[in-house]
């Protein structure tokens, strides 16, 4: 194991004894359409990678699926809208990919949106039929070497 394989695996274990919720709501576009898929943790080593990390924090975990790793969380998706209405979502937003991803989910379980900024430690982003979920878009990040130093 490389070392950066152990500094991944580790950024993992250490977000996942943080976190709140273990299930994740993934968002990424494949072939013209914004899917979304319903897995737990279980998926993180083989939908994120170790990347630099902005502003001296070390090294980032984010959620950059490969086509083959969308492949596989297809196996859990459903389709959310075309990538088209989702890309006129964000250009007439002040909001991000992530952001209106989110939005669109929230409202997908008929519930309101409302930004927050709520830490992953205390809740998830929506709670459906009792079960906390993170939302994540492609390229998200999840968290970084500084912030897990912090806590």
């Amino acid at each position: 194991m490389t070392n950066t394989t152990a500094l991944f695996m580790n950024m993992i274990d250490r977000y996942n004894a943080l976190a709140y919720t273990h299930e994740y709501i993934w968002g990424f576009t494949y072939k013209g359409m914004v899917y979304m898929a319903h897995t737990d943790s279980r998926y993180m080593p083989f939908v994120c990678k170790l990347d630099k990390a902005s502003r001296g924090a070390g090294y980032a975990l984010r959620f950059c699926p490969t086509n083959s790793q969308k492949l596989a969380l297809l196996t859990n998706a459903e389709v959310l809208c075309s990538e088209k209405f989702f890309n006129e979502q964000v250009a007439n937003s002040k909001y991000n990919n992530g952001e209106i991803f989110e939005k669109m989910v929230t409202e997908y379980f008929g519930q309101v949106w409302t930004k927050d900024t709520v830490p992953f430690t205390e809740d998830g982003d929506i709670t459906v039929d009792g079960v906390a979920y993170q939302i994540k878009f492609q390229k998200a990040t999840f968290t970084n070497e500084k912030i897990l130093a912090r806590m």
